[in-house]
């Protein structure tokens, strides 16, 4: 059974959301990285699949949202394999009322960036999820994520890096 938070937040019976994750590529083999409105925080871009949402299209959304680049500016490279789970800390999750909401599942995308940095852009929405950005190396994600995310970043990175490694072979 999946329930649905308000009009667009899936939560499943054991209280994980459903999202994707979003590990995009440059050139120079580098990964975009946003740093969180307000906090010291810096993540890759993510964000929930809606009812009715694919995935991917839940990918491209949040793509579009986040970092205001468009499918035509990226090569979708692959995914990993399932689900990925993290729990929120304690004060963090909602037990009270239904959907309870513990954490996050997700499904990270590797995307190649075909575009130019001017293209970036953070600001397309009311209330941009980032408020600086920066081009980083591949496993520096883990140094600069919120520790609570830190498994599920490694877990990602490790199952798409072979697609990394044949992509700049």
């Amino acid at each position: 059974v999946i329930y649905k938070l308000g009009s667009d937040k899936m939560i499943d019976d054991d209280g994980f959301r459903a999202n994707v994750g979003i590990i995009l590529l440059n050139k120079a083999k580098k990964i975009f990285c946003g740093r969180r409105v307000g906090l010291q925080f810096w993540q890759m871009p993510q964000g929930g699949i809606e009812e009715g949402e694919s995935s991917e299209q839940a990918m491209y959304r949040e793509l579009h949202e986040e970092v205001g680049l468009v499918g035509e500016k990226v090569d979708l490279i692959g995914r990993t394999a399932g689900w990925l789970y993290y729990r929120l800390p304690e004060k963090y999750q909602r037990k009270v009322g239904a959907p309870k909401c513990v954490g996050q599942k997700q499904i990270w995308f590797l995307l190649e960036f075909k575009g130019e940095d001017s293209e970036i852009k953070l600001d397309l929405h009311a209330s941009p999820e980032f408020e600086e950005w920066a081009w980083v190396e591949y496993w520096e994600p883990l140094n600069m994520v919120v520790d609570f995310k830190r498994d599920v970043y490694s877990n990602a990175l490790r199952q798409l890096e072979p697609l990394v490694e044949k992509l700049f072979n």
